[in-house]
């Protein structure tokens, strides 16, 4: 029997800045998009955060269940969280607006119920879930989940502009890191957390730091200078497919919930499958490039 992947994390609308001036209000938010991904790619996925009962929260909840998205904790009536979202030669920046919103409202003893009742699974969070206070509630569901047998899967995804205290952050966040099977770091990431100039060349040497960590499943992504991928001591690398980019929104997040999703419905043989993977995710990350937001592909459109 395939496992499922459960999400804990963000859920907010991306307000992308128009050349007019105008805020065009796109569903989004990394774990969110993460499981519309996954789910796209054919594996069973629940979202646990709550979602808000404004319109928003509506659209978003209508949208997971058309792409096979199962919300699991009760509707919030705090708002939804808004990020505002800059984007310059395809390369997004944000602002947030993330106090007093639903995807927060929850406690580490409602998610450790859900997890309670049901068989283990891969339990992913990560982004904006890990910072500081939040990252308290996120290490105690953690730490309970692996407890009761479940993979752990983060994705750093580290905001910086979000963070009132930066080196608090990335302390939340290395904190977090040993307590995941798997992982994925952009280059981006890898520079926060002390990796001097990070290339797609030092794949290995990276990933020394992380599987000394117990570290299985690991994936570095170089933004347009590819991806690095290694699973059970087998790794793979590849450049990014050419495409007519619009814009990255999602592009991560795509990547990565093809990995899992691909990890949950092939579990035999995940190391010789590597390559595979890796290709598949790329493809997938650069069909998503091709479209405006984060839009996953259908594993259909893969081949």
């Amino acid at each position: 029997m395939n496992k499922s992947i459960y999400v804990l994390g963000e859920a907010l609308m991306d307000c992308i800045a128009q050349p007019d001036g105008t805020l065009k209000p796109l569903k989004g938010g990394s774990p969110y998009n993460m499981a519309r991904a996954a789910a796209l790619r054919g594996a069973s996925v629940s979202f646990v955060n709550p979602l808000s009962t404004d319109n928003f929260g509506d659209d978003m909840r209508a949208q997971l269940a058309s792409e096979g998205v199962k919300p699991l904790l009760p509707a919030s009536r705090l708002p939804t969280s808004l990020a505002v979202v800059q984007i310059k030669n395809g390369q997004p920046s944000y602002g947030f607006y993330r106090e007093g919103i639903a995807d927060r409202d929850y406690t580490a003893e409602q998610i450790l119920t859900v997890l309670e009742d049901v068989a283990p699974g891969v339990l992913h969070t990560g982004s904006l879930l890990l910072v500081p206070p939040e990252h308290e509630k996120v290490i105690n569901v953690l730490k309970g989940a692996k407890k009761m047998g479940w993979t752990i899967s983060i994705d750093v995804n580290l905001r910086p502009k979000l963070a009132a205290n930066l080196p608090q952050y990335v302390a939340a966040v290395q904190a977090a890191v040993p307590l995941a099977d798997w992982l994925k770091a952009s280059d981006e990431d890898l520079a926060l957390l002390g990796f001097a100039a990070p290339k797609r060349s030092q794949g290995a040497d990276i990933a020394k730091h992380f599987t000394a960590k117990g570290i299985s499943r690991l994936a570095l992504t170089f933004g347009g200078d590819g991806a690095w991928l290694q699973v059970d001591g087998q790794s793979a690398e590849q450049d990014v497919p050419a495409v007519q980019v619009v814009d990255t929104v999602g592009a991560g997040d795509t990547f990565w919930g093809n990995c899992l999703g691909d990890w949950v419905l092939n579990p035999q043989d995940a190391a010789r499958r590597v390559q595979t993977t890796l290709r598949q995710a790329m493809q997938a990350a650069a069909i998503n490039c091709t479209r405006a937001g984060c839009q996953p592909p259908r594993y259909a459109e893969l081949s």
